[in-house]
């Protein structure tokens, strides 16, 4: 197969690449400016994600198209109307594409989106395909994605496969969860030994990668958008996720039994409450309808996705 990835020389996009051309495939990657990607991966012109993105000479001979490249969820945004950028790149730009991709006659596009299209947190329901209600832009730009893709499936043909993962980790991780690992590398005492009870699903690199694979593999019919939330087999309270990276890492884990609502409170008049309720909270996925459907299950247990997420920062450059 042909296929074209976007967002080719990022954290899912290299070693997405990498697994392709090893399982045979021909494999375009479509980036800006100097190209770092992986060996036999050949670079095309990436269009501007926008309304006005210009995708056609990167999807000249492909059959199918994996879209990676996102303006990317921030913790702290700057811009006077987040939600207006979000749908500039998350919106119009996948759909822009989504439709040269169409009038290409490529036959199976798959869009990376993210459990945010469902919500921050769950109370007893699992996240699902269905239950999406997303809260923050970033999720509504995904959502509205997604619901444009499956209009433009319907219109043109185009057979469309949505993915949303949770929280991914991995080697090359960035965000909240490398400053995670640096912590716990340090032998720095965090304030979560009381977070027990909660369940947070993650999924590791290696596996979302599988699943790519795996939905390349079995393409749904012609015009038909099919949505699927995934995660890793096991999801950690907190706590639990604190100690297998420490495990991981051959660190002590150090976690203080500071009472939840106490640290909600003090995260709270710090300006940190959002991202205190985040941590301590649930976030539970099911991902059954892609193992029915394709019969996706994840290759790598917890412990291995932090084994090799511990083992690229322990030899990382810097």
């Amino acid at each position: 197969m042909t296929i074209l990835v976007t967002g080719a020389n990022g954290f899912v996009g290299q070693p997405l690449c990498r697994r392709l051309v090893e399982l045979g495939h021909a494999v375009a990657g479509a980036v800006r400016g100097q190209p770092h990607l992986p060996h036999r991966v050949l670079p095309r012109p990436a269009g501007r994600l926008a309304a006005d993105g210009d995708w056609n000479a990167a999807l000249q001979g492909m059959q199918a198209v994996v879209h990676l490249a996102a303006r990317v969820h921030v913790m702290h945004d700057t811009s006077h109307d987040p939600l207006a950028e979000f749908r500039a790149a998350n919106v119009a730009g996948t759909l822009r594409l989504a439709e040269q991709a169409a009038g290409a006659g490529i036959g199976h596009l798959v869009f990376l989106s993210s459990i945010k299209a469902n919500g921050e947190e769950t109370t007893g329901t699992l996240f699902g395909p269905l239950n999406a209600a997303p809260v923050d832009p970033y999720g509504i730009s995904k959502l509205e994605a997604e619901r444009g893709l499956a209009d433009i499936a319907a219109r043109t043909g185009l057979a469309v496969t949505v993915l949303r993962p949770p929280l991914v980790y991995g080697p090359g991780v960035k965000g909240n969860f490398r400053s995670l690992i640096g912590l716990v590398d340090r032998g720095l005492p965090l304030p979560l030994g009381c977070c027990t009870a909660n369940r947070r699903s993650l999924i590791g690199l290696g596996n979302l990668v599988d699943a790519i694979r795996a939905v390349l593999d079995q393409p749904p019919a012609s015009g038909q958008c099919r949505v699927f939330t995934l995660c890793d087999a096991e999801a950690p309270s907190t706590a639990g996720l604190v100690r297998g990276l420490a495990r991981a890492l051959g660190r002590p884990a150090r976690l203080l039994p500071v009472p939840i609502g106490l640290m909600r409170l003090g995260a709270g008049l710090l300006g940190r409450g959002a991202a205190i309720q985040r941590l301590t909270a649930s976030l539970e996925v099911d991902g059954s309808a892609l193992a029915e459907a394709v019969g996706w299950v994840p290759p790598e247990t917890l412990d291995e996705g932090l084994a090799a997420t511990a083992h690229w920062w322990r030899n990382k450059e810097n």
